[in-house]
């Protein structure tokens, strides 16, 4: 039997994957100028359980806000429409991209008056780095400097910002790497591609701080908590790029990488080689938490 075809959420109805068409020339698909998020449904204790759903719809909204677009739909509203389609999709598990782009069939830049859509997906979606997520990954510092708040807003999740991304992800891959490590414009160290780092040092994670023009993740926020909260003092500044070479562990954060251990850096081991004893505890507390078996932290699960 063929798979049910999945439905999105696009204007406030339900629709077939392959029914949810836009223009050719729409705005967002050529200026880049769409604002998304990224979040995930983990199959939980008590059902299918949505990991700090109001802090990235929250951040949607101030996305939209930096930007201009007035999206027409309440925290409330964009909640309810995610539960709704994660429900119908019928899905224990998935990823979920709510996206909002300017919907026209016109060339020009101007924004102004343009139709703004919201669309929601709901997919399943597995390891970010496949195999290598529990073992450790390889990395490239990036010929290419992570862009700064002078130039795009680095705080709002807009889809021009991944370019920066895109370019240096894919000259790591062209290098035999799997991910880039980007440093900013005075050369400390950033963030990946599409996530958040953190460094082993001494016993303590080490991390770039907001002024090093990070988007503020909140799967990093999760695990600066998480850390605290386990008697890990958490330091958040600059960090210099030998700091990569001579630190005990690194790991990178996200909604699709969650906690991913960073083994090498520019054909470097990072301490041993392997993911270390922080990295790990800092990966089973993450776990227990979006699967619902921390009690603690349960008021960040949305269960549906």
């Amino acid at each position: 039997m063929a798979a049910k075809e999945l439905s999105f959420w696009l204007d406030g109805k339900l629709v077939k994957r392959s029914e949810a068409k836009v223009p050719i020339l729409t705005h967002s698909m050529q200026y880049g100028s769409g604002i998304f998020e990224g979040l995930r449904a983990y199959e939980a204790s008590k059902g299918t359980a949505i990991f700090r759903l109001d802090d990235h719809i929250k951040r949607f909204l101030s996305s939209a806000k930096i930007y201009s677009m007035n999206l027409k739909y309440t925290k409330k509203e964009l909640h309810n429409a995610i539960v709704k389609t994660i429900k119908y999709n019928k899905l224990k598990s998935c990823y979920i991209r709510p996206f909002a782009f300017y919907n026209d069939d016109n060339i020009g830049m101007s924004t102004p008056g343009k139709k703004i859509s919201v669309f929601i997906a709901t997919v399943p979606f597995g390891a970010y780095f496949g195999k290598q997520e529990e073992l450790g990954i390889k990395c490239k510092v990036s010929s290419w400097r992570r862009i700064n708040s002078q130039i795009l807003p680095t705080e709002a999740k807009s889809s021009g910002n991944y370019a920066n991304s895109i370019i240096a992800s894919n000259e790591a891959k062209s290098l035999g790497s799997d991910e880039a490590i980007l440093t900013s414009l005075e050369g400390y160290i950033a963030e990946g591609p599409g996530e958040n780092i953190f460094l082993v040092e001494e016993g303590k994670l080490v991390t770039p701080s907001k002024e090093a023009d990070i988007l503020m993740g909140i799967t990093r926020d999760t695990v600066i908590k998480l850390a605290e909260n386990i008697g890990i003092e958490v330091i958040e500044r600059n960090m210099h790029r030998e700091e990569l070479y001579t630190c005990d562990e690194a790991f990178f954060t996200g909604t699709a990488a969650e906690i991913t251990p960073i083994t090498i850096i520019d054909s470097r081991k990072v301490g041993k080689g392997k993911s270390g004893p922080i990295t790990k505890s800092i990966m089973q507390e993450y776990s227990k938490v979006v699967t619902g078996k921390n009690k603690e932290f349960e008021s960040w699960l949305t269960y549906i």
